[in-house]
C-alpha cells in the first residue's frame, strides 16, 4: 500500500512538472508573439535578436550544399536567433572582421520596400579605406532561374541596406509554434486549452485532499464512537451482571467463615 502511495505521488509530480513546464514555454512563446507582432525586428535579449523566417529563400535546396557550415538550411517559419552587430564602432569592425563565407546573416535591405531578410555571405571584399563588402544569396536556389545577390557596404553609412546581426543559432519547432500562435485558434489550442486543463486538474486535486480529510476526520469520529459504545457497553454488562457486582462479599465472607473454622 505505501509503495503504491508512493508510485502515485511521484506519478502526480512529474506529470505536474511536465505541465509547468510547456506551460511556461507557452507563456515565453506567447510574450515572443506579441513582441513580434509590435515590432518586425523582433525581440531583443542580451544582444540577441528572435525572429521569424517568412520566407523559403533559405530552405534546403540540392543546388546548395551547406554542410560543412554551423548554420545549415532555414526552413520557412523557423525561429533564429541574431547576434546583433555591436553599437560601438571599434567593437563593430572587429565583429565584421570575424564574418567568414557561409555565416548567415540578417539584414535590412530595400526593395519596393524596406524589408528584414536573413541569407548567406557567399563573398566578402575587404575594402582598401577600411571596411568590408559582403555579398548575400538565399540557399534555396532555382537552376533556372536568376539568382538575386544582396551587397552590403559596412562602409556606406547613408545606405538604407544594413546588417543587423549573425545568425547563431535556429529552432523550428519553436518557430511553427509561434507562427501557430499567431493565429487565433493557435491561442485557443496552445495556451488557453492546456491552462484550462491544469486548472480543472489542480481543482480535482483540491477536491480529493479536502475529502480524503473529511473520510479521514469521519472515520476517526467513528472509531471514537465506537469505543465509546464499547465502553458504555463494558460498564453496562458489569453493572447488571451480580455475580461480578457481589464477587467482593462474597469473597470476604469466605475468608471470615475460614476464620472461625
Amino acid at each position: 500500500m505505501e509503495n503504491k502511495t508512493k508510485l502515485k505521488s511521484t506519478a502526480n509530480l512529474i506529470l505536474n512538472t511536465v505541465l509547468y513546464i510547456f506551460l511556461a514555454i507557452c507563456i515565453i512563446a506567447v510574450f515572443v508573439t506579441l513582441i513580434s507582432k509590435k515590432d518586425d525586428d523582433g525581440m531583443e535579449i542580451f544582444g540577441h535578436q528572435m525572429l521569424i523566417v517568412t520566407s523559403e529563400s533559405m530552405d534546403k535546396c540540392d543546388e546548395t550544399d551547406v554542410s560543412d557550415y554551423r548554420i545549415g538550411s532555414i526552413p520557412l517559419n523557423s525561429m533564429v536567433f541574431v547576434q546583433t552587430v555591436p553599437d560601438d564602432a571599434a567593437k563593430a569592425e572587429e565583429w565584421y572582421a570575424d564574418i567568414e563565407v557561409g555565416d548567415v546573416l540578417t539584414f535590412k535591405y530595400l526593395y519596393t520596400s524596406h524589408i528584414t531578410i536573413t541569407h548567406r555571405v557567399t563573398r566578402i571584399d575587404e575594402l582598401d579605406g577600411g571596411g568590408y563588402k559582403f555579398y548575400l544569396e538565399g540557399d534555396n536556389k532555382d537552376a533556372n532561374s536568376d539568382i538575386l545577390t544582396q551587397t552590403i557596404d559596412t562602409t556606406d553609412e547613408t545606405s538604407p541596406n544594413f546588417i543587423i546581426g549573425k545568425v547563431v543559432a535556429k529552432s523550428y519547432l519553436l518557430g511553427l509554434l509561434i507562427s501557430f500562435l499567431q493565429k487565433p485558434v493557435g491561442i485557443v489550442l496552445v495556451v488557453i486549452v492546456p491552462c484550462f486543463i491544469i486548472i480543472m486538474m489542480e481543482v480535482f486535486r483540491i477536491i480529493g485532499v479536502v475529502n480524503e480529510d473529511k473520510k479521514k476526520k469521519a472515520e476517526e469520529e467513528k472509531k471514537k464512537k465506537d469505543d465509546e459504545i464499547e465502553e458504555l457497553k463494558r460498564r453496562l454488562s458489569a453493572f447488571e451482571d451480580p455475580n461480578t457486582e457481589n464477587k467482593g462479599d462474597t469473597d470476604q465472607q469466605t475468608t471470615v467463615e475460614e476464620g472461625k473454622q
